[in-house]
């Protein structure tokens, strides 16, 4: 089978190296940016993502996998387009899916047999069904079209292994055709394969990310009640780790979610049901949490000083997790605007992120990849993504390096005993 894939990013590109991984010979990805595909064919990733380049080089190496912008060519003799291109917010958190519209009209203007068209992006529930409807009524050829839902459940800066080794497999359809062609298509990942109509598999992904975001704001939540109380959340989140109808997975108290997945599917999901004329009670309040956790450290800080204004402020960590050079929604984001607006004068750290970061702030911050260059004379330092650098970081370098050991840590990286004992001014999260 031929399969093409509509789009090179953390989905599309990682999907398609996946699939040349397990064995399909004839996978093409597509990408409208020819440098960025030049690239790709050089074995490049245009994303900071562990195992991919090397997975990259091995199936083009082998002939399984290619790159092209050329859609005509692509789509013309595919048994399967994937599309995995982009769903970013509006303004009023609907989704934007002119990218889909776009490729889907290039499909129907390319096809030339009978296509299963399938989309990965992440899209409001009755998307496959209009997107349908549209390209049949477009189509340039007498050939069957249908569409099929298949989203996706990686997480980035882990998403090979996981689309190699996923928990599931949820496919969305309407014909045994469809759903013939699906499983033949992920057999050789041997991994349990759900089955719905389009409707459900596109509820399954909004509701998958909006209780994963749930559970995070809810933590979040009972942190900042720990703080006023006395309690602890490390020692609370264990404690409830034990049950298993709660788990261990996030549980981990922190300054918010980012990324491109949680806060635009909490939102998308919101708008979707206040469009239908429901209130997501549930979804509205990790929504507001989210927002509001994101600047508890750095508000908190300006009660405890004077004034930013002429402060030297180190940042550490720029990504909104580890193992990504992504910065969409990170929480540093409003916490070095807070902190440039009053003033400060900001020098942040991060291992792979700052290529990102600068075009966002341009040069109104100093950047380093040195942690002990960031904390250097610093009047006071905030830790926003738990990078293994800053975990494994000699701690007693806070209290010799800086002006004064005034450390914010987002991410709860230290223990409490730990910086007391060095004598560190320290300040976390709902302990």
């Amino acid at each position: 089978m031929k399969i093409a894939i509509a789009g090179t990013g953390y989905v599309g590109l990682v999907t398609g190296v996946c699939l040349a991984e397990v064995g399909h010979e004839n996978v093409v990805c597509l990408d409208v940016d020819k440098q960025k595909v030049d690239l790709m064919k050089d074995g490049v990733s245009p994303i900071y993502e562990e195992h991919l380049e090397e997975l990259m080089k091995k199936n083009y190496e082998k002939g399984r996998i290619d790159y092209t912008t050329n859609y005509k060519d692509a789509y013309k003799d595919a048994d399967i387009i994937m599309i995995a291109v982009g769903t970013p917010e509006r303004s009023d958190g609907s989704a934007n899916l002119d990218y889909i519209k776009k490729v889907a009209k290039q499909i129907a203007s390319s096809v030339t047999k009978d296509t299963l068209v399938v989309i990965k992006s992440t899209v409001p529930i009755g998307t496959n069904d209009a997107i349908e409807k549209f390209i049949r009524e477009n189509l340039k050829n007498n050939v069957r079209i249908e569409l099929a839902s298949n989203p996706e459940f990686l997480s980035q800066g882990t998403a090979v292994m996981d689309t190699l080794n996923a928990s599931r497999i949820v496919i969305g359809v309407e014909s045994e055709w469809a759903k013939n062609i699906l499983e033949k298509v992920y057999k050789p990942f041997n991994q349990p394969i759900v089955v719905t109509n389009r409707n459900s598999a596109e509820m399954i992904k909004y509701a998958s990310n909006d209780f994963l975001a749930l559970k995070i704001s809810f933590m979040n939540d009972i942190a900042n009640l720990c703080e006023i109380v006395g309690a602890n959340i490390e020692d609370v989140s264990k404690g409830m780790s034990y049950d298993e109808r709660i788990g261990s997975k996030f549980l981990k108290a922190g300054i918010g979610y980012g990324g491109s997945c949680f806060p635009k599917d909490t939102k998308a999901l919101h708008w979707l049901a206040s469009h239908n004329g429901y209130e997501l009670k549930t979804v509205k309040a990790a929504i507001e949490v989210n927002e509001s956790q994101k600047l508890r450290l750095v508000r908190k800080a300006a009660n405890l000083v004077e004034s930013f204004d002429g402060m030297k402020v180190c940042v550490l960590g720029l990504t909104f997790k580890p193992e990504t050079d992504d910065l969409r929604e990170a929480p540093s984001i409003p916490n070095i605007q807070y902190l440039l607006e009053r003033g400060a004068e900001v020098v942040a750290y991060d291992p792979v992120g700052i290529e990102n970061a600068k075009k966002i702030f341009k040069d109104s911050i100093t950047y380093t990849t040195s942690i002990d260059e960031a904390i250097k004379d610093a009047d006071i330092c905030f830790i926003m993504t738990e990078w293994k650098q800053i975990l494994n970081y000699d701690i007693s370098n806070y209290k010799n390096k800086m002006k004064r050991p005034l450390v914010f840590d987002g991410r709860n990286c230290y223990t409490l005993d730990t910086m007391k004992d060095l004598g560190i001014e320290y300040y976390s999260i709902g302990r």
